[in-house]
């Protein structure tokens, strides 16, 4: 009989802080609802629409680290967007075992 291991879906989740963040995810989450909450607070007669402005930093910062299917969050998923179109796409065949610092010209 092979040895097939079964790997469960929530292996990472052990290493997430209370199971969802990053500490990265934790420090814009911790920082959008605190500079909210600051706002709310320091600024005196809201009405609804000026509600909705102060709590446009906690309403993004929870945007951000929102979990999205195949990849940790919408911040990851951002990132791996920016990365794809702002990085070189266009890859020199290099051959299977050719080191970086080989030269094929000195032979």
């Amino acid at each position: 009989m092979k040895n097939n291991y079964l790997i469960p879906a929530n292996t990472k989740k052990s290493q997430l802080i209370l199971g969802f963040f990053t500490p990265l995810d934790l420090g814009i989450f911790i920082v959008g609802c605190v500079w909210s909450f600051l706002m709310v607070v320091i600024i005196q007669g809201i009405t609804l629409p000026v509600l909705i402005l102060l709590m446009l930093p906690a309403l993004i910062a929870t945007f951000l680290v929102m979990p999205v299917p195949h990849y940790h969050n919408v911040l990851q998923l951002l990132t791996n967007i920016f990365n794809f179109y702002t990085n070189q796409r266009k890859y020199y065949w290099k051959g299977w075992c050719v080191y970086e610092r080989f030269n094929i010209s000195n032979k």
